[in-house]
Order: C-alpha cells, then sequence, then structure tokens
C-alpha cells in the first residue's frame, strides 16, 4: 500500500492537532479565564502553524503524494485536491490575517513568550487590518465546516468504501 512519507504523516498530524486546538481557541478565548493567556498562546500557535505550513509545502514540492485508487471517480479525485488546496491555503491565510490584525495592536506579539516577533507596518484604521479581521474570523468557521467534511469524507473511505485512502496517511 502506497503511504504518506514517515515526515508528511508527521507534519500532518502534528499540524491537525495544533490546528484544531487553536480552532478551540480562537472560539472560546472570552469563555476561559484571562489568567491562561489564551490569545498569546494561540498567536504563537498560529506563527507555528504557519511557519510549519511552509515546510510542508516545501517537503510536499519534493514528494509525490501515494496515488488515489484508480477506481475513485473523477469528480471525487477533483473534491479531494480541490479540499487539500483549501486546507493549505487556509494554513497560510488565517495566520498571516492573525499576523496583520495583532500587528495593528499596541500588545507585543512573541512566540510562546520567549521572543518578540516583528509585526507588520500597519495602524488600526488601515483597510488590510479590517479585511484581516473579518477575514480572520469568517474563515475560522469555514474551516471548521471543511475539517468536518474531511474528517467525514476519511471515515467514509474507512469504514464504507474500505479503500485505503485513510490507510495512506496513518
Amino acid at each position: 500500500m502506497d503511504r504518506y512519507s514517515h515526515v508528511a504523516r508527521a507534519l500532518h498530524w502534528i499540524m491537525a492537532i495544533l490546528i484544531l486546538f487553536n480552532l478551540f481557541l480562537g472560539f472560546a478565548h472570552d469563555a476561559l479565564p484571562r489568567e491562561w493567556k489564551v490569545m498569546p498562546v494561540h498567536k504563537s500557535i498560529g506563527l507555528t502553524v504557519l511557519a510549519l505550513t511552509v515546510a510542508r509545502i516545501m517537503w510536499r514540492f519534493t514528494r509525490s503524494a501515494p496515488p488515489l485508487p484508480a477506481e475513485m471517480p473523477a469528480w471525487e479525485k477533483g473534491a479531494a485536491h480541490l479540499t487539500h488546496f483549501a486546507f493549505y491555503a487556509f494554513m497560510l491565510v488565517l495566520p498571516l490575517t492573525g499576523w496583520v490584525m495583532t500587528s495593528a495592536g499596541d500588545r507585543p506579539l512573541n512566540w510562546f513568550f520567549l521572543f518578540d516577533v516583528p509585526k507588520f507596518a500597519v495602524a488600526k484604521g488601515d483597510a488590510i487590518v479590517g479585511i484581516s479581521g473579518e477575514a480572520h474570523e469568517v474563515l475560522g468557521f469555514v474551516w471548521v465546516a471543511l475539517l468536518i467534511l474531511h474528517g467525514l469524507a476519511a471515515m467514509r473511505h474507512h469504514f464504507i468504501l474500505k479503500d485505503g485512502v485513510l490507510r495512506r496517511m496513518v
């Protein structure tokens, strides 16, 4: 059976955990205790996802993905490729929009309280800041829907079609 490389699988699952946790923090931060410093952790995880995404893209360009089953319909292969492209876009755009929003604020941006991260040269009234804020929130909800769809598709392949698609990534 063709599988993704160990590196690709490790990046997938590490990033999956980080992204799911970060989506939770983003949606629940108002309800969580302030002393937990949720937003600095949320921002640090976002920056980590951004860095890992760049590494993952570089890795992916140097390695071929295992082939999808030959019997899979063309529309389904197209949907899989489109979904994966969307995931890469979300893994780049959401952290970047968060970084732009944070750059306009007066609080420092650091990585897990270890070192400061440079901010973009933007101010609160700039159009890009407003667009980033709206995009960050809306795309967070869209990403949750896409992740649910991805999980359901993986379960369909594993439990109903039994075609080995899920085993490529585990």
